[in-house]
């Protein structure tokens, strides 16, 4: 009963249908011209005060292509190390690790690094590019060479100290396997 008065309003013919649809479809097009409108003066104004800016404020986006630098090749396509036949030397001299407290080692006295739990592959090659080769260094740690170690591999902090490098090295190195150690060589 209450919607009788809708009866009145309903087009009935085509023509009355038309009329509607060109009222809806012109208040579209005045709203849609007016929101553009509106949008592109704010964007020229945003653009305005950006090209006002100054030029040092600017970042710079024009990079000139290195004229003989290459990327050095340090792991095949499976992941894999590629080996290089450069030996490298660490300069114990300027290090800022004290070689003197626990001792300098070489490539060729080399101790399998990652037997110690905390220590993959990827940690492995940072420590033996520091020059740390071996369980005897790693035992020998002075709470400063923890500290200098961890700096120096960016490694977790407070990691060497938790993980217990330290004695894991001192096991493995009188020739003892740890716990880890047992369930690496049982995974092999």
């Amino acid at each position: 009963m209450s919607f009788l008065f809708l009866e009145n309003l309903v087009p009935t013919t085509g023509w009355e249908y038309f009329v509607v649809f060109f009222i809806g479809f012109g208040c579209f097009l005045i709203g849609w011209i007016f929101g553009k409108r509106n949008s592109k003066r704010k964007f020229e104004k945003l653009l305005a005060a950006e090209k006002s800016k100054k030029k040092e404020e600017f970042i710079n986006t024009n990079y000139a292509p290195s004229k003989g630098v290459r990327a050095r090749k340090t792991r095949e396509r499976s992941g894999k190390a590629v080996d290089s036949d450069a030996t490298t030397e660490v300069d114990t001299e300027n290090s800022p690790l004290n070689f003197d407290s626990f001792g300098a080692a070489d490539a060729s006295q080399k101790d399998d690094l990652k037997r110690i739990k905390g220590v993959g592959p990827y940690i492995e090659e940072k420590l033996n590019a520091i020059g740390i080769y071996t369980f005897e260094q790693i035992s020998k740690f002075s709470p400063e060479d923890i500290q200098t170690v961890t700096e120096l591999i960016s490694f977790f902090p407070g990691r060497i100290e938790r993980d217990d490098w330290k004695g894991q090295a001192s096991v493995l190195k009188k020739g003892s396997d740890t716990d880890f150690s047992k369930r690496l060589s049982s995974k092999k």
